[in-house]
């Protein structure tokens, strides 16, 4: 077990396309963990192994792999670059002390990177950047290292720029030791140092001093030499450079060709040399303690990432932070504040499983088969830790994982009658293995609801419940939850009656409805008022007229949807003391109700939505152009960081394909969420269309 000060916890994040993968797999091949360089077209790489990886050719979970380089463990997670499974990116990026950025140098700065960017600034977690694809044509690194400073702040400073350019491209200038180094082939160590090229020469020298001038900064006692023109020697400049990476007060920039292994031995050096270890990043603070790096403190580890194993059960990953985690010991997970038995302890060597007996602070690693245990957890030695209590006795919260809130949504259901509970629990599995799916049974339209941050995103769920747990299933956009109410008031008589040989049935009762204003004393908008006199319908049998009401209301006379916010006052009625029950009242009842809804002036209600937008400046206009378009009333704008937040009432009908095209209007640079409101009456030709619709449906089903 290596000591925290010689670990490197490291995540590869960028947006999608950049290379992320073939530089992970360029790395373990480097790094001696592989012996062949697998690429993503073929499928042949290490960390995507799901067979809809291979097919859809990107990650789609994050990868662990860990492997020695120059006396240090090098813990490097491979993380998805599609924001539609940002959660792994996420998880990555909160055990993590650094992240490389993977830039891809034709397009430069994108979307995802620039969003990835600011979650790492929230956690203050050292930033490198590699420009990735410098072979491709139009690639230029000098240009991409531009956009990254305009993006990023002045403090993103070359360490290394490229010998040539496009298929020319040959190696890389080491801008710390100004020495060169020239590409020989693509197998491991396939280089050799040069002389720098002549016409590099001064390109090189003048990168050297915009890199002098960032390392100066990181102390006044070396800026005071620098302008003073004393030589810093070469390991100020490493100490400084690795001190100021740490915290952000440097971003280093690298470069290379991931899928031809060049420039990789140099980021293994600079990860090991410019990253900070679990010790010098320093204890991570929660709620007022400090969680340093102790192999001898309570154990406090934190679970990122869950996989779903139809054999294995539970696969979770995690990063110790204190204490030591043992093969056959037990914790407390602090969520259910349940003991959980830890079996067999996993790591991952490339695509070799490592069997550890312990994992210490600083380290990552895997258990499997825990009972309650899955992502976004915290994993104790005891509940609540000795450091964790606050002055009012109770212990301090630990923190969790701010995820984005899925969006698009689809009604799922079985392909197979009999499937459905196997579904449901396939469902909850996968739920477990990204969190930032939601999946809940709307209990207004009974559909099962699946919901995503796109249409991908449920495409792939849906596609590993079919492989992983022979799930077959079809997607159906959700229905809306419109509802039916009265903006009249009518009286309407009820009678059920039967006489057929043996005893008869006999319940009679009359009734009056009115709308019912929002009230908070009668939340589920519907009150029942008994004003029978006289015992005209006995007591015993009154409330199974109210059930009787009650049910006529879960369907109402217009197209079948819940009726809301009516109120019921029976006020009449009469019985009959042998065939009098409470099934014949209950009849009666929904007769009288059905019959009082359609005389009562009904209309239709749609669910209004609060809409929060965040997009660029620069599409504000666009977006509120095409909320207008979708009956929307935007309620104002507020700054949120380098975005704009606009908020906006919308109905939900009009929001249910929304995700695809606010990407296409803001560049995919916009997020958004919503929250319920209220209901609202359907305007008039739209109400008839829906009740058309519904009529159709309900022909359809009955033909």
């Amino acid at each position: 077990m290596p000591a925290a000060d010689r670990i490197r916890n490291v995540a590869l994040v960028g947006h999608r396309g950049s290379g992320k993968t073939s530089l992970n797999e360029a790395l373990l091949f480097e790094a001696g963990v592989t012996t062949r360089l697998g690429t993503v077209a073929d499928g042949s790489t290490v960390s995507d192994t799901d067979p809809d990886e291979k097919e859809r050719q990107m990650s789609i979970s994050a990868a662990l792999s860990s492997f020695d380089w120059k006396d240090c463990q090098i813990n490097l997670l491979d993380t998805p670059g599609d924001p539609s499974f940002v959660a792994d990116a996420l998880g990555a990026l909160q055990v993590c002390e650094s992240a490389i950025f993977v830039i891809n140098g034709v397009m430069g700065v994108e979307v995802g990177t620039t969003r990835l960017w600011r979650r790492a600034a929230e956690r203050d977690i050292a930033r490198m950047l590699f420009v990735n694809m410098l072979d491709r044509e139009r690639s230029d690194f000098f240009r991409t290292l531009e956009q990254l400073k305009d993006a990023f702040g002045p403090h993103v400073v070359a360490t290394e720029i490229p010998i040539g350019a496009e298929h020319e491209v040959s190696g890389v200038i080491d801008l710390v030791d100004m020495r060169a180094f020239r590409q020989d082939s693509t197998q491991r160590g396939g280089f050799t140092e040069i002389e720098i090229p002549a016409d590099h020469a001064e390109l090189a020298a003048t990168y050297r001093d915009r890199l002098m001038d960032e390392v100066a900064e990181v102390s006044d006692s070396l800026m005071e030499r620098y302008l003073e023109g004393e030589e810093i020697s070469h390991q100020e400049i490493v100490d400084a450079l690795e001190r100021g990476t740490n915290h952000g007060h440097i971003f280093p920039v690298v470069c290379g060709v991931a899928a031809h292994n060049l420039g990789t031995a140099r980021l293994l050096d600079a990860i090991v040399e410019d990253l900070p270890s679990p010790v010098q990043h320093g204890p991570l603070r929660i709620d007022g303690m400090e969680l340093a790096a102790n192999p001898d403190g309570e154990l406090c580890a934190y679970v990122f990432k869950t996989r779903a194993d139809p054999f294995a059960g539970r696969v979770n990953l995690f990063r110790v932070y204190r204490g030591t985690l043992s093969h056959d010991s037990h914790v407390v997970n602090a969520r259910a504040h349940a003991k959980e038995r830890i079996g067999q302890l996993l790591g991952f060597r490339g695509s070799e499983v490592l069997h550890p007996e312990t994992i210490g602070p600083g380290q990552i690693g895997a258990v499997a088969k825990l009972k309650e245990t899955h992502a976004d957890d915290w994993l104790l030695e005891r509940w609540p830790m000795s450091d964790q209590v606050q002055g009012d006795g109770q212990p301090g919260a630990l923190p969790g994982l701010a995820l984005p809130a899925p969006v698009m949504a689809f009604a799922v259901a079985p392909k197979s009658a009999g499937d459905e509970e196997k579904m449901i629990a396939s469902l909850r599995r996968l739920q477990e293995e990204d969190p930032v799916i939601d999946v809940h049974r709307d209990p207004q339209t009974g559909e099962e609801i699946v919901a995503g941050i796109s249409q991908v995103h449920v495409e792939v769920l849906v596609e590993r419940l079919r492989s992983r747990f022979g799930v077959e299933v079809s997607l159906q956009p959700p229905r809306v939850p419109y509802r039916e109410t009265i903006r009249g008031s009518a009286k309407a008589h009820g009678r059920h009656k039967k006489q057929s040989g043996g005893r008869g049935q006999f319940g009679d009762c009359h009734i009056e409805i009115e709308p019912l204003h929002e009230d908070p004393t009668h939340p589920e908008g519907f009150q029942f008022v008994d004003h029978i006199k006289g015992g005209v319908i006995p007591s015993s049998f009154i409330p199974a007229v109210e059930k009787g009401v009650r049910e006529a209301m879960e369907s109402g006379v217009l197209a079948g949807y819940p009726v809301k916010d009516v109120r019921v006052t029976l006020f009449d009625g009469s019985y009959h003391s042998v065939d009098s029950s409470e099934i014949a009242f209950k009849l009666a009842g929904a007769h009288a109700m059905k019959e009082a809804l359609r005389d009562a002036q009904p209309v239709l209600l749609e669910p209004i939505m609060l809409a929060s937008i965040t997009v660029p400046e620069s599409s504000v206009g666009d977006v509120i152009g095409d909320l207008n378009s979708r009956r929307g009333r935007p309620q104002g704008m507020q700054p949120a960081g380098a975005m704009t937040e606009v908020k906006a009432e919308v109905p939900m009908a009009e929001m249910l394909s929304y995700a695809p095209d606010l990407r296409a209007i803001t560049g995919g640079q916009g997020d958004y969420s919503m929250d319920f409101l209220r209901y609202e009456e359907v305007p008039a030709q739209l109400a008839q269309r829906i009740v058309d619709e519904a009529a159709a449906e309900h022909a359809a089903a009955h033909a």
